[in-house]
């Protein structure tokens, strides 16, 4: 880059810092900025345009194009040049704009004298906050360092608007982190809180953008990147427990942090004239839009580079890990994403979790059913809108987040949870009485756990016992494999704590969007189809062995219940019970108490082993529908995509003719049957599971009371005559008419 180009773009961001340091007004601020960049550009206009909405672009100060235009000229996302800048997030840069793919002459400015057109977005940390534009009337193309140095000034725009240097009249010029926002996400656990965020990371907040004296930022950057540098490296030391995959990944961690490409690219920032912490955040914010349009292998790469940049910014400013934020009342965790020992760290404190990321089968989404947190996931950009002590509603009904909420929004919000808090204290009245209908029938009402802290809902919820128990939270929270003492040790208190209750362990259902940190990564095209669970357990039978001698430990000659997960086929349950007789069998060798009652049983979560021989249903103990996985298999619908997944409904005729089929059965062959997901728990799919003829649920414990509360209320060969009738009459699905039943109960 030209020395004379560097000096002039310093001298600019020396001006833009004093415009910022001013007292005027945000627009007076905006007008001489506009001017400041036009005269040193040397350029005939240039022009800033900000989001009014986030739709909607507005132009709020120009110099060159008719001032009457100001606050007047709208457009859409995408429309014109500047729309499609905003859109793209990258650079337009034309010699001949009325030529130009998506050029719109907008009447009112004047601009149509105008040849040369340079849009930059304005972006900080991925969000776009708008289009700086610079304009001429000679055609040519901006060189490469004019746009250089456009990106730099536009990156101290964004700082500058998030800071508030703009704040004026007018729904463009509004203070930011004020308004009411609202998200849709996705459901990821159900339920409904009320609280105050709380930020899992919080932000960096980078108040001197521009820098006097280049030398002296360049060595305060060399400096923290050296500190950087020596902390991955111990991080690598330290990490001594890790495979051979892992280490590769911690080296390309290692690489980023050495990389001198990362670190040319944020010298030649502060040549321009930025401090330190801006040249990190210039080029933080340009990985992370890179990220949107990155494949995954790039996008993970991307997200080092990303927490590289937060750990290079904490050590630049002295935040460290936290901004002195404390917890407040009723807090609400927002953050991208998070793991199961970080979120195990918040314990039972959080009203709600909202994530940008995540997955509804996710480490995170698990937690959040144990603890019956809300959890909304997909809540694109609220990382970046929300502040710590921000006023939040989680509605985990319908995936909807409400971010600093007006009156009439909290007040509907507030007669919601009202009417949920006295629901449940007309559940605390039926807790210890049977979930006996109208007609006679008892249905046994289970509860799905995977943490020793979920144990006393056995108590609290009325649970008759432990329907699953998830083993694999204890393999995911932990950085190596646990060993067998320990989960032998934890097995035996989930035992204790059941004071007699059956307690039904799944063994370690991994794979799919449950991967171990410690375990080589398996890339595969369809991982919900591919290596996950039994076939994990089968192909490398030394953690499965290891499992069932400390289960079989753990009951130390008490009765013991487990169940194979993602059983496919009949050899699939045939070998993993072998493994299970040899473990049986190694422990007596070993004069260890064995159990002389267990019970082992298979999940069905695939439609192929409800076709599987009669030698399969005689050999099962009992079998465990699978209801989330069965569901996506049997519609072929992600349940990670939502665009699918709720197209299909669990009280589709041909999903219950499937179940019937299957319980015929199983009534057939003597083979004890119960259905666990989280469909198990919602009141008027398991009234029509009982009527079908289940008999057994698995469920949240949140949910047991209202489960118990409607099937006590119902006559189950009324319900069942209701099905008959919809499925004679044609329906697709028998909610409607169900639903109907129901509403004549009341």
């Amino acid at each position: 880059m030209a020395q004379g180009l560097e000096s002039e773009s310093r001298k600019l961001l020396v001006r833009l810092r004093d415009v910022m340091a001013s007292g005027e007004a945000g627009q007076a601020r905006l007008d001489e900025i506009v001017r400041l960049i036009a005269s040193s550009m040397q350029a005939e206009v240039c022009s800033i345009y900000l989001f009014r909405d986030a739709e909607t672009l507005e132009l709020c100060a120009t110099e060159g194009l008719q001032q009457e235009a100001v606050h007047q000229t709208r457009m859409r996302l995408g429309e014109g040049l500047v729309g499609r800048v905003a859109r793209k997030r990258q650079v337009i840069n034309t010699a001949d704009a009325p030529s130009a793919k998506g050029f719109r002459y907008m009447a009112e400015t004047g601009e149509e004298r105008f040849s040369s057109f340079c849009g930059v977005p304005i972006q900080r940390l991925g969000e776009t906050m708008g289009v700086l534009v610079v304009q001429g009337l000679t055609r040519r193309e901006f060189t490469a360092d004019e746009v250089y140095a456009l990106e730099v000034v536009a990156m101290v725009l964004a700082e500058m608007t998030e800071l508030g240097a703009f704040v004026g009249d007018g729904a463009a010029l509004r203070a930011r982190h004020q308004d009411s926002v609202m998200y849709r996400g996705t459901v990821a656990q159900e339920g409904a809180a009320g609280g105050h965020v709380y930020l899992h990371e919080p932000r960096v907040i980078v108040t001197n953008l521009i820098a006097d004296d280049p030398d002296a930022e360049l060595t305060r950057l060399r400096e923290a990147v050296d500190v950087l540098r020596v902390s991955v490296d111990e991080m690598l030391t330290e990490t001594t427990t890790v495979n051979a995959d892992q280490q590769q990944v911690l080296e390309a961690y290692r690489m980023f942090a050495n990389s001198r490409g990362w670190m040319r690219r944020m010298e030649a920032d502060i040549a321009q004239g930025l401090s330190a912490e801006a040249a990190v955040e210039k080029e933080q914010s340009l990985a992370r839009t890179r990220m949107e349009h990155a494949d995954s292998y790039l996008r993970d790469r991307l997200h080092d580079l990303d927490d590289l940049s937060n750990r290079l910014l904490r050590i630049l400013t002295g935040q460290g890990g936290q901004t002195g934020a404390a917890m407040p009342d009723q807090p609400v965790l927002v953050a991208r994403n998070i793991g199961p020992g970080e979120l195990l760290e918040y314990g039972k404190t959080l009203k709600g979790i909202v994530l940008e990321e995540g997955s509804v089968g996710s480490h995170a989404a698990i937690v959040a059913r144990a603890w019956a947190i809300p959890l909304v996931i997909h809540a694109r950009g609220i990382t970046t809108d929300a502040l710590n002590g921000d006023r939040i509603l989680v509605d985990g009904e319908q995936g909807i987040v409400h971010l600093r909420p007006g009156e009439t929004v909290k007040k509907a919000f507030g007669d919601k949870i009202a009417m949920q808090a006295k629901a449940q204290a007309r559940y605390a009245d039926i807790r210890n009485q049977p979930a006996q209908t109208a007609c006679g029938r008892v249905i046994s009402l289970q509860m799905n756990a995977g943490l020793m802290a979920d144990l006393p809902s056995l108590e609290s919820s009325g649970a008759e016992g432990v329907g699953l128990f998830r083993t694999e939270l204890q393999f995911l929270i932990r950085n190596q494999m646990p060993k067998r003492a320990e989960l032998s040790a934890l097995y035996a208190r989930v035992m204790d704590a059941a004071h007699g209750r059956r307690v039904v362990f799944r063994t370690l259902d991994i794979g799919s969007d449950k991967v171990l940190s410690y375990m080589k990564p398996n890339e595969e095209p369809n991982p919900a189809m591919g290596w996950r669970a039994i076939r994990v357990g089968l192909e490398k039978p030394g953690v499965l062995r290891m499992q069932l001698q400390a289960l079989i430990r753990a009951a130390n000659g008490r009765p013991l219940t487990l169940m194979f997960p993602f059983i496919a086929q009949l050899e699939e349950y045939r070998a993993a019970r072998a493994e299970f007789d040899k473990a049986m069998a190694r422990e007596r060798r070993l004069g260890h108490p064995v159990p002389e009652d267990f019970t082992i049983g298979a999940m069905l979560e695939t439609p192929s082993l409800a076709y599987a021989p009669d030698a399969f249903f005689e050999d099962v103990d009992f079998i465990s529908i699978g209801g989330n996985d069965l569901k996506q298999f049997f519609f072929a619908a992600d349940r990670e995509n939502e665009r699918v997944r709720r197209r299909y409904d669990t009280l589709n005729v041909s999903f219950l003719t499937f179940l019937e089929q299957l319980l015929g059965r199983c009534r057939a062959m003597n083979t004890p049957v119960s259905f666990c997901g989280e469909d198990a728990g919602r009141p008027i799919e398991a009234v029509v599971f009982a009527a079908l003829g289940l008999e057994t649920l698995s469920m949240r414990p949140a949910s047991i009371g209202p489960v118990k509360h409607l099937l006590r209320r119902v006559n189950l060969d009324e319900v069942k005559t209701v099905i008959d009738a919809a499925r004679a009459q044609g329906d697709q699905s028998v909610r409607g008419a169900i639903s109907a039943y129901l509403r004549d109960l009341d």
